[in-house]
């Protein structure tokens, strides 16, 4: 974002596919080989040259096994590795294993790095620690506007202006505008809040909570800051179950809590346009799968969803054996054990405590039991990471691009974000297999019509299965003050600092 430049960059405003350090490409006719001419007379921040060299190591670095890059996989076709050579200094050969519609975009993955800066590290099988903590700033170089100056631990990180930054205003002149970019480190979102009113701060890292929206409302009023509307979010939260197989091999609750007809109870039970009201103070819209309108190029509004239903929900847990066989209220299964699970969720975070709250209190009204937890972001990630010692989880996952082709790795049931189950060598389901070949389908394919069709087939099988259940996604507002100019907000993260280079802030008075 401040150090790093790419090839090519999604403009995360428009999503369309911009030049960044290729100014130009071309494809064969086979549609697996790209050539790219890179921008001449680049430098790095130490007025090194930027050439093809840097290309070819920025590969080697990705997919050496030692070096532990963990953008690695976002940069691999059906499992094999891109194939890069440089012809000449101005010139990159990207030859794909496999076809892959999405073409060039996936290089939006991959920031460059420096050659002559790394290369020591990466033969000596140090590059991962190559640049730590106790890394002088100075010996830190990168392509982009900014580069690192100062650094207090716990406090705040501060970026000047890379005087050999390649890009141009519009006008010819250089970027970037600002001479420095300080980040503070300040945890809490209300202290953030409350130093974005008093002018102490101004841009927030991420869209604002529904509870500071009215604040920030009357702010804005006021002329001391900016508020934005983006719309609906690409994004919705979601609450998933473990189905790792024989994970309760000697639980009782076996013969239940992996079922469909649990999670489509779930489903159900949840009275959507409540939940948006109240998890999100209004400023929500009612969702029914991973893909929201928000995301009009691929979302499918033929895709079936389960409207509030709590009569039915009830209904489809009877026929799998989960009933009131006491009175009390409280479904029980066949051998009289209640129906309970525990929800994991984020603690702090306030708009999943909220909604895993509305959740156990709809679950309550047909007679399951929910035990919400909140632990902090590090234990969950582990706990659904491992797959295992977890019943449910609801937490906010955030994609990284629009197209379903740049995120395999929650599509394909071998994915490392295919939550539910993770990193599966085989397909634990016949619908999970069918899902992976539509999706080999539809990330092969350069007929764009036909991508969507398969998609929308993707979308239908997995609303049949509903592997993660979605209740609502928020509207997005971003905030910042009134004396910041020439942002180009976006609905995915980071919102207002994804264009960095091209901000300015009118000088205080």
């Amino acid at each position: 974002m401040f150090t790093g430049a790419k090839l090519v960059r999604i403009n995360r405003a428009t999503q369309e596919l911009e030049p960044s350090l290729a100014e130009s490409w071309t494809r064969s006719d086979d549609g697996l080989t790209y050539t790219l001419k890179l921008r001449p007379g680049v430098t790095f921040s130490d007025g090194e040259p930027f050439t093809s060299a840097d290309v070819l190591f920025t590969f080697d670095a990705l997919y050496d096994p030692k070096a532990g890059c963990e953008l690695a996989d976002a940069v691999r076709l059906d499992g094999k590795d891109l194939k890069v050579t440089a012809p000449d200094p101005l010139t990159v050969v990207v030859r794909f294993p496999v076809p892959f519609a999405p073409g060039v975009r996936i290089l939006d993955n991959v920031p460059i790095q420096p050659k002559h800066k790394l290369e020591a590290a990466l033969r000596a099988g140090t590059f991962s620690t190559a640049w730590d903590l106790k890394t002088p700033l100075a010996e830190i170089v990168g392509l982009g506007p900014f580069v690192p100056s100062e650094y207090v631990p716990g406090q705040r990180l501060i970026f000047t202006r890379n005087p050999h930054y390649f890009g141009k205003a519009p006008d010819g002149g250089p970027l970037p505008y600002l001479d420095r970019v300080t980040m503070e480190v300040v945890p809490e979102q209300d202290a953030q809040m409350l130093r974005l009113d008093a002018g102490q701060i101004d841009v927030l890292d991420s869209n604002v909570r529904p509870e500071d929206y009215a604040p920030l409302k009357r702010a804005a009023d006021s002329g001391r800051i900016k508020l934005l509307d983006l719309g609906m979010s690409y994004d919705a939260d979601s609450l998933w179950f473990n189905l790792k197989p024989g994970v309760y091999a000697k639980d009782a609750r076996a013969a239940w809590l992996q079922r469909d007809e649990l999670r489509h109870a779930i489903s159900l039970a949840v009275d959507r346009k409540a939940f948006a009201d109240t998890v999100f103070l209004g400023a929500g819209v009612p969702a029914y799968g991973p893909e929201t309108p928000a995301n009009a190029k691929w979302f499918s509004a033929q895709t079936p969803h389960a409207e509030y239903d709590p009569s039915r929900a009830k209904a489809m847990l009877a026929s799998i054996g989960l009933m009131d066989r006491n009175g009390d209220g409280i479904l029980e299964d066949a051998h009289g054990n209640q129906v309970r699970f525990t929800l994991l969720t984020q603690k702090g975070k306030t708009q999943l405590e909220r909604g895993a709250s509305v959740v156990r209190d709809d679950l309550k009204r047909i007679g399951v039991i929910v035990d919400v937890v909140a632990v902090d972001f590090k234990s969950l990630v582990e706990r659904f990471l491992s797959g295992a010692n977890y019943d449910a989880i609801y937490f906010s996952v955030a994609r990284t691009d629009t197209d379903p082709a740049i995120n395999p790795d929650f599509w394909f049931s071998s994915g490392s974000a295919h939550f539910w189950n993770i990193g599966q060598k085989t397909p634990a389901t016949a619908w999970e297999k069918e899902i992976d070949d539509l999706m080999a389908q539809q990330v092969a394919s350069t007929d764009e019509g036909r991508r969507k069709q398969l998609f929308d087939d993707v979308q239908r099988v997995f609303a049949e299965h509903e592997p993660v259940v979605y209740f609502a996604a928020p509207r997005v507002f971003v905030a910042m003050s009134s004396r910041v100019s020439n942002a180009t907000p976006a609905l995915l993260r980071p919102q207002l600092l994804w264009a960095a280079d091209t901000l300015a802030v009118a000088a205080a008075r």
